[in-house]
């Protein structure tokens, strides 16, 4: 029992440093010397839990699904929340937690390979959309969203934020940032999804502009 905890710690404070290290300098520049550095590990204490730096960031965004997937659980439980609520506490999680979009912003240069890019589209056109799906369903039914369309509002509040939404692919100063972020809503409205309310667009606005890469922002 106390090997087993023992490995679970080292893991987890290899998961901790590679965390903070690809927020600071991002995936891309960090490198397994890093990680080993900062732990004082030999790369044997490392590979013996990761076989390589694309297998920790792979355990960072499980773990980062976990936390989405229990909340999600969590926010179905509630019955004092309408579903409207819980899908808009849900997008929340998303857009204005730091460690969250620390950890997206660390691997967003990934994007452009084009293996990683597809692996995160067939994501955000299959898992993530579900999950928004089954909010969306319970609005249906408790009539705070009153859409016909819950499968397409899902893909597009997905996709969409995923996407067009990411300053990686569409480079946005503030005042583009919002007014795309009220495109969205307007077209999310307009079939009975009324997810974003003005404090959930301020704060998909400022979050959504931590997100742009450095050095881009002042000349977007």
């Amino acid at each position: 029992m106390a090997h087993h905890t023992h490995h679970e710690d080292t893991e987890r404070r290899i998961l901790d440093s590679a965390r903070r290290l690809f927020a600071e300098k991002g995936y891309e520049k960090t490198s397994i010397q890093d990680i080993l550095n900062d732990l004082g590990l030999s790369k044997g204490g490392l590979y013996h839990h990761f076989k390589s730096k694309e297998a920790i960031l792979d355990q960072l965004n499980a773990d980062e699904w976990a936390v989405t997937s229990r909340l999600l659980d969590e926010l179905i439980e509630h019955d004092d929340m309408s579903a409207l609520e819980k899908l808009r506490a849900l997008v929340i999680s998303a857009v204005d937690a730091p460690d969250h979009l620390d950890l997206v912003r660390s691997q967003l240069a990934l994007l452009k390979d084009p293996s990683f890019f597809t692996a995160n589209m067939r994501f955000w056109s299959t898992r993530l959309p579900e999950s928004f799906r089954s909010l969306i369903d319970m609005g249906v039914q408790d009539g705070s969203i009153p859409t016909a369309y819950p499968e397409e509002a899902a893909q597009l509040l997905s996709l969409l934020g995923n996407y067009w939404l990411m300053p990686c692919f569409y480079p946005a100063d503030r005042t583009d940032m919002e007014r795309r972020i009220r495109c969205l809503a307007t077209m999310l409205d307009a079939i009975g999804v009324p997810v974003f309310d003005e404090t959930l667009i301020l704060r998909a606005v400022k979050g959504l502009m931590a997100l742009m890469p450095e050095g881009e922002v002042a000349s977007a």
